[in-house]
């Protein structure tokens, strides 16, 4: 099952290179239903894998470099099991909302098709090799969707710093991962394998304080952990919508679940050297760039600003070292995927009926526009933590775990940036939908009436009702991941010494729960 839902976008690719260029209408139908077909198969591996149990499942190898150690190694279990199915359900919308796309048709279908398998093949992966190999291979055609057919005066510079500072980023992991191998002395990046092997014969603690920042800097650049975060904002604001979609959906989770997956289960003196660091750098993403968009007049730099702000709630919950914390930062993920990739989508549709993003101009579209400004206020509500909503269970978790876990100014710094996502949000809202209609507006639409409305509608709902069910029904995603989550926390927390008796707890009194 799992090879079949990694092939089918390569698949894909492939049929779209073997396919003429002047064929647009066929190379928009092959892009749809290979990402249909991808999103059914996840659902069924979803579907699949049995809650509450540890350990992986739907497991399957084979031998690729025996002598080096690197070998084919895919399964699921909590902590990527939900982000298989994100990345199939946000590749299937930015097909559909990509109707618009005349230039180079063929090559704008053959790089999304790769950043959809490099994505599920970085999620899938249990060979840390080929975790960063897909990820590479998903990178690489990001950057030539931005150049090719992003947009504003400013794209071609933006491309080029995302391009720096994840090349960057991506370079610091690698050189992680290279001692990493070198000085396990397992053979392998196989994270079974090499998790076994590290429970008999641990790393020195000086070998794990080394280690250890080399993957929080290198996979929190990937993610835009502050201050490594300016390439974010001006990046998505600058990119096609289905490449925002895509890599602030999908993409940035990769850098998130790789600390999760390895650093923390492996490194567990790095951690405890290493997170009272992240504790102080995560506020930084939620109150500077909760600020940032706070400041900010132009939706699609909001909007950029938002997601680095939701992403420091995800460092706090790792800064936890809870299962709680941990567990709500999966959650998390998932739900600030669905949230990321609705929100761009929906920035695509306003810029394409009023020709801008700035918030000074636009005004009143929920009446020109009833159907998108009733999916851009579910959308934004889902941004403010709203009950109902997924976000909402994912960070009451991250809160929950990180209350007795770290110190209490950390915790009400965090309430406050709570605060701040939920005033420009709603702002953002009233400015956008409400009032008057703008001079020039009256012409913009919901794109189209009847069947045609329901067609470019397809992609929102597709997006927030799992964003909606999983608000409602947490317990589909606590179920799984949990039990996933529980052997790293204790792996993490190995060699803390006891609870010390303090009235504000710290990160040296770590405990698994």
């Amino acid at each position: 099952m799992l090879t079949t839902l990694l092939l089918l976008p390569f698949a894909g690719a492939l049929a779209v290179l073997l396919i003429p260029a002047n064929y647009r209408v066929i190379l928009r139908l092959v892009a749809l239903i290979t990402t249909a077909v991808t999103a059914l198969q996840a659902i069924s591996v979803f579907s699949a894998m049995q809650p509450g149990i540890s350990g992986f499942q739907l497991v399957e190898q084979a031998a690729w470099i025996p002598s080096a150690g690197f070998n084919y190694h895919v399964g699921v279990d909590g902590l990527n099991i939900g982000l298989t199915l994100l990345t199939s359900l946000v590749a299937f919308a930015a097909v559909c909302i990509s109707w618009d796309i005349e230039k180079q048709t063929k090559l704008y279908y053959l790089c999304l098709l790769l950043i959809t398998g490099g994505a599920m093949g970085a999620f899938l992966s249990l060979d840390l090799f080929f975790l960063y190999f897909f990820n590479e291979v998903a990178l690489v055609p990001t950057f030539l969707m931005m150049g090719i057919w992003g947009r504003g005066e400013q794209k071609f510079y933006a491309t080029y710093q995302m391009a720096l500072y994840l090349t960057l980023g991506a370079m610091l992991a690698l050189v992680g991962l290279a001692m990493l191998y070198s000085a396990s002395g397992a053979n392998t990046l196989d994270v079974v394998t090499l998790s076994a092997w590290l429970g008999q014969h641990p790393l020195s603690a000086s070998s794990q304080r080394l280690l250890f920042p080399l993957f929080l800097f290198g996979f929190g650049t990937l993610v835009g952990l502050w201050p490594f975060h300016s390439w974010a904002a001006p990046g998505y604001a600058a990119a096609p919508p289905a490449t925002a979609m895509l890599h602030a959906g999908v993409l940035k989770k990769v850098g998130l679940y790789a600390l999760i997956r390895v650093a923390l289960p492996l490194m567990p003196d790095g951690v405890r050297t290493w997170m009272p660091v992240l504790a102080v750098l995560c506020l930084g993403n939620i109150l500077y760039c909760g600020w940032l968009a706070l400041r900010q007049r132009d939706l699609a730099l909001l909007l950029g600003n938002s997601s680095l702000a939701h992403m420091g709630f995800c460092f706090l919950g790792l800064a936890s070292v809870s299962v709680t914390g941990i567990t709500g930062v999966v959650v998390i993920l998932v739900a600030h995927g669905l949230l990321a990739a609705a929100n761009y989508a929906l920035l695509g549709h306003v810029v394409r009926a009023t020709g801008t993003s700035s918030l000074d101009k636009l005004g009143g579209l929920l009446r020109p526009m009833p159907v998108v400004g009733f999916f851009v206020v579910l959308a934004f509500m889902a941004g403010c933590g709203m009950p109902g909503f997924a976000n909402f269970p994912g960070e009451l978790g991250v809160l929950f775990g990180a209350w007795d876990r770290l110190p209490l100014v950390v915790i009400f710094a965090a309430w406050g940036g709570l605060l701040i996502g939920g005033v420009y949000m709603l702002r953002a809202i009233r400015s956008l939908l409400h009032g008057p209609v703008r001079a020039g507006l009256e012409s913009a639409s919901d794109a189209g009436s009847g069947i045609a409305l329901y067609w470019r509608s397809l992609p929102y709902a597709v997006l927030l009702v799992p964003l909606i069910f999983f608000g409602i029904s947490p317990d589909t995603l606590v179920r799984r991941i949990e039990p996933a989550v529980i052997p790293i926390v204790k792996s993490a927390s190995a060699s803390t010494p006891p609870t010390v008796d303090s009235k504000t707890p710290s990160l040296t009194s770590i405990s698994p729960r």
